[in-house]
């Protein structure tokens, strides 16, 4: 008779973690299936030569993109108020805001907000280019990563 409670309570408890372990597997399904996706704001030329914008999700393999190759890395503290007019990107290359806040203006007077976190893919180095101004009362912190292939990207093809 003894056995009997004791098989019952090993069932009970083998059912219970099952049922813990399968609730955390659906959480985790759910939640991979509910995340926000890493978005890029690529600048790049037209064929009218004028610059445009586009929001592209960043590629993922798992938890990671591939890797990137790039040929440095730049931080820039540019002052509140500040404002480039018509310019071109020196190169391929992202620009990614850390603190402050930005705008880019690009072909139909187009306007993108830049706040912290926020991820341009620079690749309008010809053309008419796009006015860049820092706004509100904050210096905007960025970091510049030239990238080493200066070819035209795969969103683009």
């Amino acid at each position: 008779m003894r056995s009997i409670p004791r098989h019952l309570i090993v069932v009970a408890l083998v059912g219970f973690f099952f049922l813990t372990w399968r609730a955390q597997t659906d959480q985790d399904v759910v939640g991979a299936q509910t995340r926000k996706p890493i978005m890029v704001t690529r600048v790049y030329t037209g064929p009218d030569g004028q610059s445009h914008a586009e929001e592209i999700e960043m590629r993922l393999t798992g938890v990671a993109s591939e890797m990137i190759k790039a040929t440095g890395v730049q931080f820039r503290r540019t002052p509140a108020g500040n404002f480039s007019d018509w310019h071109v990107g020196p190169r391929r290359q992202y620009v990614i805001t850390l603190s402050g806040r930005g705008e880019i203006e690009v072909a139909a007077g187009k306007k993108i907000a830049m706040g912290p976190g926020h991820i341009n893919l620079i690749e309008d180095t010809t053309g008419k280019g796009h006015t860049t101004r820092v706004v509100g009362t904050e210096d905007r912190v960025t970091i510049v990563i030239p990238l080493a292939d200066q070819s035209v990207s795969r969103a683009s093809r």
